[in-house]
């Protein structure tokens, strides 16, 4: 039996301008909080994030689809962690589950998926041979 791949856990610290005047998180602040989780899995784990692949290494990762299915209401009033982790890396595309806790309530739980392209062309193209081998280590079966 194999070990399962590392977790990643991103911690947001929301804020009252994060919130409507139900005092609760505006719905769009969600996905932002959710591609902001998966950037910092990329900074974290590969060592670079979205604006370094692009500029420094000519690949960029545009969204193709998001999934994002609402729990419970975010708040203030406690930190808001995000687990990470991808689910599936295709020839030229790759899918990321993040789920939002506060203080062990599930918040919302979605699915995002992008397309590797070339930075210069904006065309489609299978992911760097480092990449592909990083993104592997940490793969999970999501079903």
């Amino acid at each position: 039996m194999s070990a399962s791949p590392p977790s990643y856990t991103h911690e947001i610290r929301v804020s009252w301008a994060d919130c409507d005047p139900a005092k609760i998180v505006y719905t769009a602040r969600i996905p932002w909080f959710a591609l902001d989780a998966i950037n910092a899995w990329w900074e974290d784990t590969y060592g670079e994030g979205w604006f370094q692949m692009e500029t420094d290494h000519g690949f960029g990762t545009p969204f193709v689809n998001m999934n994002i299915d609402f729990r419970a209401p975010v708040t203030p009033r406690h930190r808001l962690l995000c687990d990470v982790y991808p689910t599936r890396l295709g020839t030229t595309s790759i899918s990321f589950r993040v789920i939002g806790r506060q203080n062990g309530t599930l918040c919302f739980e979605g699915s995002f998926t992008n397309v590797f392209v070339t930075a210069e062309a904006f065309a489609k193209s299978p992911p760097p041979a480092d990449v592909r081998a990083h993104v592997l280590k940490y793969l999970r079966d999501d079903a």
